[in-house]
């Protein structure tokens, strides 16, 4: 882990991280304070680092990117000062591509770019999968590289595009692009979004007041009391000005495959999500859970927080009482001090305590979002049975993670992956437990709303991380020996 990075929560080193979230404001006072306040709310999308540009007539465009938390950085009035102007944009981060672990200020996004007809600063969200050689096609072409990023790619392609405008050049650039990306940018006088055209990752508009507001997600529109207009579409641009919205439709139409574990764990549940609750969606997977596996016990307890929308479905279909048998330490802060390796040693039992008067010779079902490694779900029912818990049954709310994400998920390498050495009977021994059961793919795209399961021919939705089925041939990755899965 990064000497800059935030302690991860309580059970956050056996996840799957989403990349990053990005946010755009334009036509309001201040535009910087509005970004901070959205970023705020995307900090659970990266907790690595974050950045601000702006601009502002007068000024010019001046940044700020800075390592931890928004709310340690970005809530300071002496920096805020300094971000003044009506147009702003910004981006918290976790690393996916780059140099892992060893993060450089140098590549905490936004970047920002000199061009001819002025500048423009570029944030995104995803996973560029063929980085690595339009890198070196371009560093042979005389392009010099400030940062370890795949997104800084675009700011190249930008730069040797023989296009007009700057919005024309983004969109000559992203031509180039393979992968997912959803992108906020900014010139002098314009807001830029962008989804791909598959729509993997998400971004949508809001309005407050005269003002424009591009967002990954709604909850930080919620923040500032923007009203949520409506989603980008997949492979659409909108340039945002004085003069309103622009919509333009630069890429092949494709079929949308918008990432479905946004449903399941990254998107925050008071997010919208396609017109629906992630809360809703998330609770609608435990019904289902409880449909696919049902299983004779006393309590259904989350593990905190991820599990408890599933956990709270799964228990008004069983019938079996909801229970919080697992309460999450508030004040874990990042100064605790771990004086010795004995205190070191009691790791999660310092963040999550059992509430062993609730489980103390209880059948208790344990609702998690997603098995990884399995490393914290072995800790997790240490923790239950040495509370006196008399059985541990796993409900998992998502299938077998079996196969690495390339599209902007930070993912273990296969082999790393439990799932995609085992099976559910063999993880259920590794584990020790009564009892582990997944939702099954279909199960978890009825609880998305398709009420006739997943269209093996054409999927609704990019679920590679579950079923192998890359919606964008990894091309990096093929080239490195990363071997997709057999044609069924």
């Amino acid at each position: 882990m990064s000497k800059h990075m935030p302690p991860a929560h309580p059970f956050d080193d056996d996840k799957l991280k989403e990349e990053c979230g990005i946010y755009g404001v334009i036509g309001l006072t201040d535009a910087s304070n509005f970004v901070a306040l959205g970023l705020h709310a995307l900090q659970h999308r990266g907790q690595e680092a974050g950045g601000i540009v702006c601009y502002h007539p007068d000024h010019g465009f001046n940044s700020a990117r800075r390592f931890g938390y928004v709310r340690d950085n970005f809530t300071k009035q002496s920096l805020m000062e300094t971000l003044p102007g009506p147009l702003a944009i910004g981006h918290v981060r976790y690393s996916t591509a780059g140099s892992k672990g060893q993060t450089q200020i140098r590549d905490v996004q936004p970047f920002f770019g000199e061009f001819a007809m002025g500048g423009a600063a570029i944030a995104h969200n995803g996973n560029i999968t063929n980085a690595e050689a339009l890198r070196r096609e371009l560093i042979e072409r005389g392009s010099i590289f400030q940062s370890s990023s795949d997104s800084e790619c675009i700011i190249h392609l930008m730069a040797r595009s023989l296009q007009r405008t700057i919005p024309e050049r983004m969109e000559d650039a992203l031509r180039r692009v393979e992968g997912a990306f959803s992108v906020v940018a900014m010139t002098r006088t314009k807001l830029i979004g962008v989804r791909d055209p598959l729509g993997v990752r998400p971004l949508v508009l809001g309005q407050l007041g005269d003002g424009w507001v591009l967002s990954s997600e709604t909850c930080a529109l919620d923040i500032i009391g923007a009203k949520f207009v409506r989603e980008i579409e997949p492979g659409e641009m909108v340039v945002i000005s004085d003069s309103g919205v622009d919509s333009r439709f630069p890429f092949r139409p494709q079929k949308s495959r918008f990432c479905i574990f946004e449903h399941v764990y990254f998107s925050r549940p008071d997010s919208i999500i396609g017109g629906r609750s992630v809360y809703e969606t998330r609770r609608q997977i435990g019904v289902e859970l409880a449909k696919e596996s049902p299983v004779d016990a006393d309590l259904v307890c989350p593990v905190p927080d991820s599990g408890t929308p599933a956990a709270i479905g799964f228990s008004q279909q069983s019938g079996i009482p909801y229970a919080m048998g697992i309460i999450r330490n508030q004040y874990m802060g990042r100064t605790f001090i771990e004086p010795t390796e004995q205190i070191r040693n009691m790791g999660v039992r310092l963040k999550l305590n059992v509430n062993r008067a609730l489980i103390q010779g209880k059948r208790v079902i344990l609702v998690d979002d997603s098995v990884v490694r399995g490393t914290t779900s072995r800790k997790i029912k240490e923790m239950i049975l040495d509370a006196g818990a008399a059985e541990v049954h796993f409900r998992i709310a998502s299938p077998p993670t079996a196969w690495p994400c390339f599209y902007g998920v930070d993912t273990p390498q296969r082999e790393k992956l439990l799932a995609a050495t085992m099976s559910e009977d063999e993880m259920r021994e590794h584990l020790a437990v009564d009892s582990l059961k997944f939702i099954s793919l279909d199960g978890l795209y009825r609880a998305v709303g398709e009420a006739s399961g997943r269209n093996k021919a054409c999927p609704q939705y990019c679920d590679a991380c579950f079923s192998g089925d890359y919606p964008v041939a990894p091309s990096d990755q093929i080239k490195n020996g990363f071997e997709l899965k057999a044609a069924e």
